[in-house]
Parts: structure tokens; C-alpha cells; sequence
């Protein structure tokens, strides 16, 4: 989106220039003078707008809504947020993702946003370019091992508190054991294979795994509803855009997210 400012941005400041050119040549009288400042006060002003709106949106704030419920009860379906984007450091454009001087890096817990990688995208999707931005918490990092045993988290052998989490399904399925040796079963979660498995055999027992290096394991809140990194994959630091700030809209959830 912020793009498309910036584009819209920069076709509009070319517009005033042109326009600027051709009144020195066309327009002679005061009403005409008058009917150009008017519509050029627009364009001007278009332009302005558009390329810092388009900046701030890039590298400081953004606005996001939540389309689904994979972060239930901490988000709903309709929530509006705002996240900030430099936290995790600024955006270098036309870099892949890197980004410099970040305020902190992440930690486990952070309601991170993030664009989704290939491998959670349908064969269609990949092919048309599609772009989604999706919202999970960030549950372990580089290095970390993770596995879920019986829907409950550990990190690193040790389970995890999770307050957050909403088991939306009675229903536990059970271990399946997919491959014949670990290596294998590593290398199939971080090429995102288990996004085209049935839900049963990842959602309840998954792992373990261990996170690569740049990586992060991101899950919803929503456990039993979530296509998360279970399925599709670690993610990777580069599709990272930023952090979840305050739930602004509707007023009556307005809130510091955590």
C-alpha cells in the first residue's frame, strides 16, 4: 500500500510540474489564472499528502485490520491497530528486507506483523504476486527447539504460559509420526510441506524443530484456528514489517496489545 502512495505521490508532483510549465504559456487572463490556482492547489496538495503519508506508512506507523480469527480473544475479526515499523528498525528500501538501527530486536511474546512468506500463499496466489500481511505472536527464536505435545507449547523443554491462548476445539488428535527420522522432518517444516497436510497431523503434536538462524516461530493466539508456522514454515526475519501497538477501533476495545 505504501508503494502505491509513493507512486500516486510522485504522478502528482509530475502533474504540478507540468502544469506550472504550461501556465507560463497558456494561461493569460486573471479568470482562467484564477480556475488554475484552484485546481493546482489540489494537485499540490495531493502530492504533499500522499508521499509523507506514503513515508510514514514505510518506515514509522501503519494502520492494519484483522480479516480473520487467528488471534482470538487478544484480537477480534474487525479490529483496527496501529503498529509501529521502526521498532524492530527502519526498512531499507529495495533491500530484501533489511533494516537498520532498530530500537530492540524481537523477543518472545511480541504480536509481531509481518508479510506472509511463499509458502503460506496457494499455487495461484505465488503465481498471481500476491501480497498478504499477516498477525501472530512470536513464540521462539533463532536457535530455540520447539515442540507441541498434546496442544501444550515448550520451548526448549520447558512449557510455556501461555494466558493468551484460545483452545477454541475440545477435539486432540493424535501424533502422527510423518517421517522416519528427525533430519527429514526438519527439512519438510522449513521448506513449508506440512502447509499442504491435513490439519490433524500438524495442529495438535507438531515438532520438534528446531528454528534456523533469521528465523522465527510464529503461532495465533487461536491455537486450534490458526495457519501459522506449524504449517508454513519459520519466518523469515526479512518478511518481518513490525510490531502491534494499540487496538484503536471499536472504542470499546481500545488497547495497549500485549
Amino acid at each position: 500500500m505504501e508503494i502505491k502512495l509513493f507512486i500516486a505521490g510522485c504522478i502528482f508532483l509530475v502533474l504540478a510540474v507540468i502544469m506550472q510549465l504550461l501556465k507560463k504559456k497558456f494561461i493569460k487572463t486573471k479568470q482562467a489564472n484564477k480556475a488554475f490556482e484552484n485546481v493546482y492547489s489540489w494537485v499540490d496538495t495531493l502530492w504533499t499528502a500522499l508521499i509523507i503519508a506514503s513515508i510514514i506508512m514505510y518506515f514509522i506507523i501503519q494502520a492494519f485490520k484483522i480479516p480473520t480469527g487467528s488471534m482470538e480473544k487478544t484480537l477480534l475479526v474487525g479490529d483496527h491497530l496501529f503498529a509501529m515499523k521502526f521498532i524492530y528498525g527502519f526498512r531499507v528500501p529495495f533491500s530484501d528486507g533489511k533494516r537498520v538501527l532498530p530500537i530492540k530486536q524481537v523477543k518472545k511474546g511480541d504480536v509481531v506483523i509481518f508479510q506472509c512468506p511463499p509458502s503460506a500463499l496457494s499455487p495461484i496466489e505465488v503465481a498471481e504476486g500476491v501480497k498478504k500481511d499477516y498477525i501472530k505472536r512470536c513464540v521462539a527464536l533463532e536457535g530455540d527447539k520447539v515442540e507441541i505435545k498434546d496442544k501444550k507449547l515448550f520451548v526448549n523443554d520447558v512449557e510455556m504460559k501461555e494466558d493468551y491462548v484460545n483452545y477454541a476445539d475440545t477435539e486432540l488428535y493424535k501424533n502422527f509420526n510423518l517421517y522416519e527420522t528427525q533430519e527429514e522432518y526438519q527439512e519438510a517444516w522449513e521448506k513449508g510441506e506440512f502447509a499442504s497436510l491435513p490439519v490433524a497431523f500438524v495442529r495438535d503434536n507438531f515438532g520438534p524443530v528446531t528454528v534456523p538462524k533469521g528465523h522465527y516461530m510464529v503461532l495465533g493466539d487461536n491455537r486450534d484456528f490458526s495457519f501459522d508456522a506449524r504449517f508454513w514454515g519459520p519466518l523469515p526475519d526479512k518478511y518481518l514489517k513490525g510490531q502491534a501497538l494499540v487496538n484503536y477501533w471499536p472504542l470499546k476495545r481500545i488497547k495497549y496489545i500485549k
